[in-house]
């Protein structure tokens, strides 16, 4: 069984330790023994004395040395009594300084190791197992929904998963291996093991997972919860062994976590370039957001049946001063995870609003809307606002929602679709094919547009599936009177085979690659389709001062 507490070495506690009690203690003893050495001497003289009086033979004891013998006896009685006080005393601190140092090292709950004593236990650990010839593994181990489990089932629920992950953990590992408690629900372990014979720990990791993802019970409760884990070795003696190792274990047992979880990963160096990148990209986007590095960008959106520009899809790129332009599939999902896409969107669609005025009125605006913001109850009203402030049409403006958001809060969605199109802006459903729309879903959410996504149409020239597909989409769009959007139309040969199956709106490369507000600009003042300032509706002074339009805008 592995070592779930600390060893046994003492710890001073305090200013009065026990090196000064112990002092006390001899000097109370030697009290003692000195009186008893006193009464044995004053004793042998006046104990005779006494007896010979009480016999009838000769005179009472000397008054001097009698007083001494009294004065002995209490000197005796009293040394005693202090010494016996002192050592209970002694007893008592070291018992008390004993319990607060296990309570200071070790989880009370589990009655494992704690975060701030692993480190230098498993630092002895590493340090004996290497001179003896071992490896040395950390195992970083994090239970995968252990705050789903107290919210539902209340922190009872989850003392109780802590505590049987904890007995489970410690029964597969070998002896003098450590096991410590180091968060909310992580759990580390040092295992020493033979070099020749490393695969154990693979086994070992094996073993956890398995055996940490039984049933709990918990009352009339069956607890389920998976754990991943992360693994580290040593590979070259150092200082602050422990605390490398956990460090490269944690990182391990993200990326378990990132390969769907319920597994274990061992640590490689590219994890922490990973790692580093991400830390540089989240704090890049909320440096960015600030200083307007964000910028949108422009796909243009073409009528297939007359082959007239219609519009332009906003897509977002980053202007990263480090890492030059960056695509959104990057630093969109990073965004949501921080909780900063409300606000970088917002900023987005801001800009867009503003160099969309300029624009012919025939030609719309279609902008993407993540699923965070759709969870958020106020959408609507910021949207709208953000158009007033611009003094932008409603009718103009196309949101695009993923079919996959439908199924997070279609209530909450609905509600927000609703709201949108009374103000005149209209609503297509992206990315369709992909997710798990039905029919009825379709009918009851009062989409103005279904766009096909980018994977059916790349692939149409060759593959007989994908054109099923878009056949049977575009069938279904003209059935429910819904125009059909095309994205992804990137050769000759696709736009071939597309405008077999009926009149849609295309979009893609085939027609030029998204590009700035400036080069968009430039391009439409050519077609004549960039209005000038005089002619915009509303009072001039509806614009804002932030963004500022454009210098290619003429008076």
């Amino acid at each position: 069984m592995a070592d779930t507490g600390p060893n046994s070495a003492q710890h001073d506690a305090g200013t009065d330790g026990p090196e000064t009690k112990a002092k006390r203690d001899i000097i109370a003893l030697g009290i003692v023994v000195a009186s008893i050495i006193m009464f044995v001497g004053t004793g042998s003289s006046v104990l005779p004395q006494i007896a010979r009086m009480l016999a009838g033979h000769g005179g009472g004891p000397d008054a001097m040395l009698s007083n001494a013998l009294l004065l002995n006896i209490a000197l005796v009685i009293f040394g005693w009594r202090r010494y016996a006080e002192l050592t209970g005393e002694v007893r008592e601190r070291r018992r008390a300084e004993e319990q607060a140092r296990i309570l200071a090292e070790t989880d009370p709950l589990t009655g494992c190791l704690n975060r701030r004593s692993i480190a230098a236990h498993a630092d002895e650990l590493i340090a004996a197992a290497l001179e003896r010839g071992q490896g040395v593994a950390l195992v970083m181990l994090d239970l995968d929904n252990f705050k789903a489990v107290n919210d539902l089932h209340g922190h009872g629920a989850g003392d109780t998963l802590l505590r049987t992950a904890a007995q489970r953990i410690a029964r597969h590992l070998p002896e003098q291996a450590l096991l410590a408690r180091i968060g909310g629900d992580e759990f580390a372990c040092v295992v020493a093991y033979d070099r020749d014979h490393a695969e154990v720990i693979d086994q070992l990791a094996t073993d956890l997972t398995q055996d940490v993802a039984r049933p709990v019970p918990h009352g009339e409760l069956a607890i389920e919860a998976t754990v991943s884990v992360g693994l580290a070795r040593v590979v070259e003696p150092g200082t602050d062994m422990a605390q490398t190792l956990m460090h490269m274990a944690d990182i391990a047992m993200y990326q378990a976590k990132k390969l769907g979880r319920n597994g274990f990963c061992w640590f490689d160096p590219v994890m922490e370039s990973e790692l580093r990148f991400r830390g540089e990209l989240e704090t890049g986007i909320r440096r960015g957001i600030g200083l307007r590095e964000f910028v949108p960008y422009y796909e243009k959106q073409i009528d297939l049946a007359t082959g007239q520009l219609v519009g332009f899809e906003m897509l977002a790129r980053w202007k990263s001063p480090t890492l030059g332009v960056v695509s959104p599939e990057i630093f969109i999902p990073v965004a949501e995870e921080i909780g900063a896409i409300a606000e970088l969107s917002e900023a987005l669609i801001r800009q867009a609003l503003v160099d969309a005025r300029y624009w012919h009125p025939r030609l719309t605006l279609s902008v993407n809307i993540s699923p965070v913001q759709l969870r958020d109850p106020w959408f609507a009203q910021k949207l709208l606002k953000l158009l007033v402030e611009a003094n932008f049409p409603p009718s103009r403006l196309e949101i695009e929602i993923t079919e996959t958001c439908l199924h997070d809060n279609l209530g909450l969605v609905k509600s927000l679709i609703t709201s949108l199109k009374n103000q005149g802006v209209r609503i297509s459903l992206d990315d369709f094919g992909t997710g798990y729309s039905s029919l009825s879903q379709l009918r009851s959410l009062p989409f103005d547009r279904i766009k096909i996504d980018r994977s059916f149409i790349t692939t149409l020239p060759h593959n007989k599936d994908s054109a099923t597909i878009v056949r049977s989409i575009i069938a279904m769009g003209q059935g429910l009177g819904l125009p059909v959007t095309a994205e992804g139309v990137e050769t000759p040969q696709v736009l071939e085979a597309l405008q077999q199956f009926g009149p849609v709106k295309a979009q893609g490369y085939l027609y030029g690659k998204p590009g700035p507000a400036e080069a968009i600009e430039s391009e439409l003042e050519r077609m004549d389709l960039l209005l000038p300032a005089a002619a915009l509706i509303g009072d001039e002074a509806a614009v804002p001062a932030e963004p500022e339009p454009r210098q290619a805008r003429r008076a």
